[in-house]
């Protein structure tokens, strides 16, 4: 089946106009790539130029400070705690510790168990039994020693409290110092860092 002469000539046209269409988005498709190409190099330049010493400057004047006095106040911590535990709570151990075992070391003393052996024959003698409390009645002095033990185990904790929170003392935010001083705080940091 053929085409009649003047559909000949309109697809013809149709064709032409189709491959002028797709040359026209090939041509559109390439400047759209040079103008992304562009582009991008262009943000890297800004980023390069702009973003980062920014980053930089934010970086060694917030966060560098923050963590160095994050790392003392660390290190001060740390120092304190093993003061108290080193002055403290070592020589309290030690010392019942050192009675525990003397205690110990006494009560194997053969003369030792020979004088116990004496005052239990001579409590059972009198009608007693060694090692067996007579109820008594309670009186004002218990709730006393009641009263101390709950004070003092209070004080405990709270000296203990006190030796192992966080000291919100140590994250005071640095005020704008003259350059005088901001020369020998800096300088005096820098020798603490070193030590």
């Amino acid at each position: 089946m053929g085409l009649s002469r003047k559909r000949q000539r309109e697809f013809t046209k149709l064709k032409k106009q189709a491959e002028v269409l797709v040359q026209d988005q090939r041509d559109v498709l390439e400047h759209a790539s040079r103008v992304v190409r562009d582009a991008s190099r262009q943000a890297a330049n800004y980023g390069r130029e702009e973003v980062g010493p920014r980053v930089r400057e934010t970086y060694e004047d917030r966060v560098r400070p923050a963590v160095a006095s994050g790392v003392s106040a660390t290190r001060h911590a740390a120092h304190q705690t093993r003061d108290k535990l080193v002055d403290d709570v070592l020589p309290a151990v030690t010392s019942a510790l050192g009675s525990a075992l003397a205690v110990i070391e006494a009560s194997k003393n053969p003369q030792v168990r020979e004088v116990i052996g004496k005052v239990s024959k001579a409590a059972t003698k009198a009608g007693t039994k060694v090692g067996v409390i007579q109820p008594k009645s309670s009186g004002p002095g218990k709730y006393i020693l009641i009263g101390i033990g709950v004070v003092a185990v209070a004080g405990l904790a709270y000296a203990a409290w006190q030796t192992l929170r966080a000291d919100d003392d140590l994250w005071i935010d640095d005020e704008a110092l003259p350059v005088d001083q901001a020369d020998v705080e800096t300088s005096t940091s820098a020798d603490e860092t070193i030590a």
